[in-house]
C-alpha cells in the first residue's frame, strides 16, 4: 500500500502541482489536467537535470544519495509553490476540462471510447507482454547500480566491475529519475520500469497528440457547441450563431478520430525493430524511446501553439467574435474576450511568460532522455526558426527559438569538455 501511495506522489502529485507553477502564468482555455500534468512532467525532469548532473560530474562516492535528497527538496518544494500559486488565484485560474462530454454527440462519444480501448489494449500489451531487449542490460542495471551503491556511472553494467565515468552515458539522467522515483517509492527498478513506467508515459504521449490534435483542428478548450449557441442568442446572433456551432462541431468531432489514427500508427507501426513505434511499446522506460515519442513531438506542440497559422475560416469567425464582444460591451455586458491583452497578431492567445519556460523545458528534458537527443532538438529547433522566420517575414523568431536553445547549448558544450 506504502509503495502505490508513493507512486501515486511522486508520478502524479508532484508533477501536477509543478504543472501549476507555468499553468498559472499561461491563460484559463490552456490550463486543462491533461496540460497540467504534461508542463510539470517536463519542468520536473528539467529540474532533475540541473541537480543530477554536477552530482553525476563531481561526486562519486554516495552521488546518488546527494542527488535524492536535494531533488526530493527541490520537487516538492516547486509543487508547494506550485499549489499556493494556484490557491492565491483560484478566482481567477479557469481550470477546464479538455473533454466536454455534455453537449459531445453519441458517434464522437463512440470514436472516443474507440480510442480509450485501443489506449488500454496498448498498456495491457505493454506491461503483460514485455519484451526483452539488450539495452535493458545497460539502462535498467544503471538505475539498479545507482540504488544499490550509490554511485552512478561508476560500474560496468555488464559485468559489475568498477570504471571510471561513462561520458557517453553519464549526462543522459534518466535512468537516474527512474532510480530515484525508485527508491523513494520502494520498488525494484526493473519492476517500475516495466512494469509501472508504460502506464505512465504512454498516456503521456498520448496527452501531447490530444494537445497538437487541439491546435490542428482548432478545437475550443472546455466550450461545446451549445455554449456557443447561447452566448449568440443573449447578443441576438441566434442564426450566425447556429452557423458557429455547426462549425464548431466539424472541428471537434475531427479530434477522436486524429487520435485513433495515431492509435493504429503505434499499434502497426513495428515494421522493424528501429522504428519509433516498436520504441514506443517494448521499451518506452528508456530515454531515447521518451525523447522519440514524447519530447519531440512536444516541441512540434509548441511550435504550433506559438507560431502556428490560423485558416481563413478562424480569423473569420475571430472577427465574428470579436464583433459580438464589441455588442456586448457596448450593451453593459461582459465581454468574452477581457484577455485580448494576450492575443497574439494571428488572432490566437499566447505569448507568456509561463508558454516559454515550458518551451525551456521541454528542450532540456531531452537532455535528459539523450545526449543526440539534445543535439537533434536544436537542429529541429533550427529548422523550424528558419521555415517560421521565412513565412512571416520576422527575423525575430531565429532569436526567439535561439533563446529558448541555449541550455541545451550549454549541455553540449559539457558533453564535448568530458569526452575529451
Amino acid at each position: 500500500m506504502l509503495q502505490v501511495l508513493g507512486l501515486l506522489f511522486w508520478l502524479l502529485v508532484v508533477p501536477f502541482c509543478i504543472g501549476l507553477l507555468p499553468g498559472c502564468r499561461m491563460d484559463g482555455d490552456k490550463k486543462t489536467p491533461g496540460f497540467l500534468l504534461l508542463a510539470g512532467y517536463f519542468v520536473m525532469w528539467a529540474a532533475f537535470e540541473v541537480v543530477a548532473l554536477p552530482c553525476v560530474i563531481f561526486l562519486r562516492q554516495g552521488g546518488f544519495a546527494v542527488l535524492s535528497m536535494v531533488f526530493m527538496i527541490l520537487a516538492i518544494a516547486l509543487a508547494a509553490v506550485g499549489a499556493v500559486s494556484a490557491l492565491r488565484r483560484r478566482g481567477r485560474y479557469g481550470l477546464c476540462i479538455g473533454l466536454p462530454i455534455g453537449g459531445m454527440p453519441w458517434p464522437e462519444r463512440i470514436e472516443w471510447l474507440l480510442f480509450l480501448a485501443l489506449l488500454a489494449f496498448q498498456l495491457y500489451r505493454a506491461a503483460a507482454y514485455t519484451s526483452f531487449d539488450g539495452d535493458d542490460a545497460y539502462y535498467v542495471v544503471e538505475s539498479l547500480l545507482a540504488q544499490r551503491t550509490g554511485m552512478m556511472y561508476r560500474f560496468l553494467p555488464y559485468t559489475g566491475g568498477s570504471t571510471a565515468l561513462d561520458t557517453r552515458h553519464a549526462l543522459a539522467v534518466f535512468p537516474m529519475w527512474i532510480a530515484f522515483v525508485g527508491a523513494k517509492s520502494h520498488i525494484h527498478t526493473t519492476i517500475l520500469s516495466h512494469f509501472v513506467l508504460p502506464f505512465v508515459l504512454i498516456p503521456l504521449s498520448y496527452l501531447v497528440y490530444y494537445e497538437i490534435g487541439r491546435l490542428l483542428f482548432r478545437l475550443p478548450s472546455g466550450k461545446t457547441a451549445g455554449e456557443d449557441v447561447r452566448a449568440d442568442q443573449r447578443a441576438g446572433r441566434a442564426a450566425k450563431g447556429k452557423d458557429a456551432a455547426g462549425e464548431e462541431i466539424f472541428r471537434r468531432e475531427n479530434l477522436p478520430i486524429f487520435m485513433i489514427l495515431m492509435a493504429m500508427f503505434q499499434i502497426f507501426g513495428n515494421v522493424s525493430i528501429y522504428t519509433n513505434e516498436t520504441f514506443f511499446l517494448t521499451r518506452i522506460w528508456q530515454g531515447k524511446a521518451v525523447a522519440g515519442s514524447l519530447v519531440i513531438p512536444a516541441v512540434l506542440w509548441m511550435v504550433l501553439w506559438i507560431y502556428g497559422e490560423t485558416s481563413p475560416k478562424h480569423n473569420t469567425a475571430d472577427r465574428k467574435h470579436n464583433a459580438a464582444d464589441q455588442e456586448r460591451s457596448a450593451a453593459g455586458g461582459e465581454s468574452d474576450g477581457a484577455d485580448k491583452k494576450h492575443r497574439t497578431a494571428d488572432g490566437r492567445r499566447g505569448g507568456n511568460a509561463g508558454m516559454w519556460l515550458l518551451f525551456v523545458c521541454i528542450n532540456m528534458t531531452a537532455a535528459v532522455c539523450s545526449s543526440m537527443a539534445a543535439f537533434l532538438i536544436c537542429m529541429l529547433m533550427g529548422l523550424a526558426a528558419l521555415c517560421v522566420a521565412f513565412v512571416r517575414r520576422n527575423p525575430w523568431v531565429i532569436l526567439q527559438m535561439g533563446l529558448v536553445c541555449i541550455p541545451n547549448a550549454v549541455y553540449m558544450l559539457v558533453y564535448v569538455l568530458l569526452r575529451k
